[in-house]
């Protein structure tokens, strides 16, 4: 081990510990090497290792390691310096490689907003302006919101960084599938139909997509000066789910499973009223009464949200997990906002084949409303949303109350493996 890297813990594959001024996780059987991961020597540095170790590492086998602090290290770490070491040399460059990259991973999904505040304004399909359609209006300003959102965390830094990254992914996840359905119908059409709000729409897409992949690629496990990385990919992301948090997890799965059914049916319900009272009631909006394009665009909406919500259960920490899955919720949400504020506008006859002038003979009146598929797809959607609330502050009040940090951070660690605070444990270096 190096001399100034002092193990607290230790499991059957990891270890975790203090370098000179950061928090580190360690392969068991290679201490001598860099950290696969390593955390900001703070009280949150602290709770977010601990986090991560105890997600990737069995917790029955995770024990203190006897040590012995040295007086010097104490005071070098209490002062805010600590001796120059190999592994502490070749974090420093990696950190502002990453630091960099997550702003200009910020910078492109600011760049991807303005494209799509751009794109409300020009004609988007067939003539029409985003901005001149309030139902369609909403959902977009809801995805631009929520992009926005995640590149002020990314600036943030720390924690929040990969948060907001996956905020942002979350959301480009499942809104492919709607723009894709968007651009759908000129597809099936006539690509005339596409307008420039369109297209701006979709390099905004993209661009804030990039940037999101760009500030998570700055947040990722990084490879130490000798190669080693415990694990590759998604992989290293995940971990195990305690034995309480199953239920619910499993619970937010079958929601999102749910929704994406609930999104293919019919939501708008139309009752057309003659003068002499015949009525009919039309419904309108199921996914699979559209052109072939736009149902793969819709369908790749049902499997993106169900993917995300996957995904999301299975990350660890669980609170990055809840920032993925509120991503992939923000689309949904804005669907239904959409659905509602269709209620409040006027209906024209002709979506039903019928001239004004035939409207106006027949003195028919046309009264909008909400199919019960609806409110069962909201339904699973608020349910969706409390789970990932869960997820979220569950997550954070299980950090706080397993932060050992104290006055000299190398001595503290938690009393157990299961996160309890304790007394601080006399360590020395390992040779």
């Amino acid at each position: 081990m190096p001399e100034h890297v002092s193990i607290a813990y230790r499991g059957a594959s990891y270890a975790i510990g203090q370098g000179p001024q950061f928090y580190g996780i360690w392969p068991a059987a290679a201490l001598q090497s860099p950290p696969i991961e390593w955390w900001p020597l703070t009280p949150e540095g602290w709770s977010a290792a601990w986090t991560r170790f105890a997600s990737i590492e069995v917790p029955s086998t995770i024990g203190p390691v006897p040590q012995q602090h040295p007086a010097a290290q104490v005071a070098a770490a209490v002062a805010g310096t600590a001796p120059s070491a190999t592994t502490g040399a070749s974090l420093a460059p990696a950190q502002a490689g990453a630091t960099g990259l997550s702003r200009i991973g910020a910078a492109v999904i600011g760049l991807g907003v303005v494209l799509g505040i751009a794109g409300l304004f020009p004609a988007y399909v067939a003539g029409a302006s985003l901005a001149s359609q309030p139902p369609n209006l909403v959902t977009h300003v809801s995805y631009l919101a929520a992009w926005s959102l995640s590149a002020v965390l990314i600036l943030v830094g720390g924690g929040r960084l990969r948060g907001g990254a996956l905020l942002g992914i979350g959301v480009s996840a499942v809104t492919l599938g709607f723009f894709f359905a968007d651009l759908g119908t000129p597809l099936a059409t006539g690509v005339h139909l596409a307008g420039t709000g369109l297209m701006l729409g979709i390099l905004g897409w993209l661009g804030c997509t990039v940037g999101g992949l760009l500030a998570l690629r700055a947040g990722r496990t990084p490879r130490g000066a000798n190669g080693v990385v415990a694990q590759r990919g998604l992989a290293r992301h995940f971990g195990r789910a305690a034995s309480h948090e199953i239920v619910p997890l499993v619970a937010l799965v079958l929601a999102a499973v749910g929704a994406a059914i609930a999104f293919a049916p019919s939501w708008d319900s139309f009752r057309l009223t003659t003068a002499n009272g015949v009525s009919q009631v039309v419904t309108l909006g199921n996914a699979f009464a559209n052109p072939a394009p736009v149902i793969f665009g819709d369908v790749l909406v049902m499997i993106s949200v169900v993917a995300v919500v996957v995904v999301a259960v299975l990350w660890r920490p669980m609170l990055f997990g809840g920032a993925l899955a509120a991503g992939a919720i923000v689309p949904l949400v804005a669907q239904a906002i959409s659905a509602l504020v269709m209620l409040h506008e006027p209906t024209s006859p002709l979506q039903f084949g019928i001239s004004q002038a035939q409207a106006s003979q027949l003195g028919l009146t046309i009264s909008a409303g909400l199919t019960p598929m609806f409110w069962v797809f909201c339904a699973f959607v608020a349910t969706m949303m409390l789970l990932c609330a869960w997820m979220l502050l569950t997550r954070e009040a299980t950090a706080q109350a397993a932060s050992p940090y104290q006055f000299a951070p190398l001595s503290s660690a938690p009393a157990a493996a299961t996160g309890a605070p304790g007394k601080p444990a006399e360590s020395q270096p390992a040779g």
